[in-house]
C-alpha cells in the first residue's frame, strides 16, 4: 500500500493553482472602525497583489456591510473575514447582534438620504447572502466579487508558513 500524500506547500501548487488567502481581524462596533476596516483590506489585498478596481470595489463593500452593523444593531465588535481562492474574493461581516429582522437591499427614493448600501454592495458583488453567526449569536452578511476584467485577485508571493 502506498504511503498517503502529503499536502504541497503552496510554493509548489500545479500551474495555473491559486493559493487559498484568508485575512481575520476584528474592530468594536463604532462609526471609526469603518474606516479602519477599509484600511485593514486596502492593505491586505494590496499585499496579495489584488487589482485597483477589484480592490476598490472591495473597499467600498467591506465599508457598506461595518457601516450596517455599526448603524443597525447592537454589537460591541464587528469581525471581518476576507478570504480568496485566486478566482473570487469573499468577504464576510459579522455582527453579534440576532435582532428580528435580516439584512435586506432596499429601494431608496432619489432624496432618501441611506438605504443604498445593500444596493450598492449587490451591484458589485457577483453573490452576497446572510447567515446566523456560526457560534448562534449574531449574523453574517457576506459578498463575493469576481476580479474586475484584465484584473487578479491574488498575484503577490504565498504566505509565509508560520513557525
Amino acid at each position: 500500500m502506498a504511503p498517503p500524500s502529503l499536502p504541497q506547500s503552496s510554493a509548489r501548487l500545479p500551474a495555473g493553482a491559486f493559493p487559498r488567502r484568508s485575512g481575520v481581524f476584528d474592530l468594536p462596533a463604532v462609526p471609526s472602525a469603518v474606516g479602519a476596516a477599509r484600511s485593514s483590506v486596502r492593505g491586505l489585498l494590496r499585499r496579495w497583489g489584488t487589482g485597483a478596481g477589484t480592490g476598490d470595489n472591495a473597499v467600498l463593500v467591506v465599508s457598506e456591510l461595518v457601516t450596517n452593523v455599526v448603524l443597525h444593531t447592537a454589537s460591541e465588535r464587528v469581525l471581518c473575514r476576507v478570504s480568496t481562492d485566486g478566482h473570487r474574493l469573499r468577504i464576510e461581516v459579522e455582527d453579534q447582534s440576532l435582532s428580528g429582522t435580516v439584512p435586506a437591499r432596499g429601494c431608496p427614493g432619489p432624496d432618501d438620504q441611506g438605504g443604498r448600501g445593500l444596493v450598492l454592495v449587490g451591484a458589485l458583488s457577483s453573490e452576497w447572502g446572510v447567515l446566523d453567526a456560526p457560534h448562534g449569536s449574531g449574523r453574517v452578511v457576506w459578498a463575493e466579487l469576481a476580479p474586475e476584467p484584465g484584473e487578479v485577485i491574488a498575484t503577490g508571493p504565498p504566505p509565509a508558513p508560520h513557525s
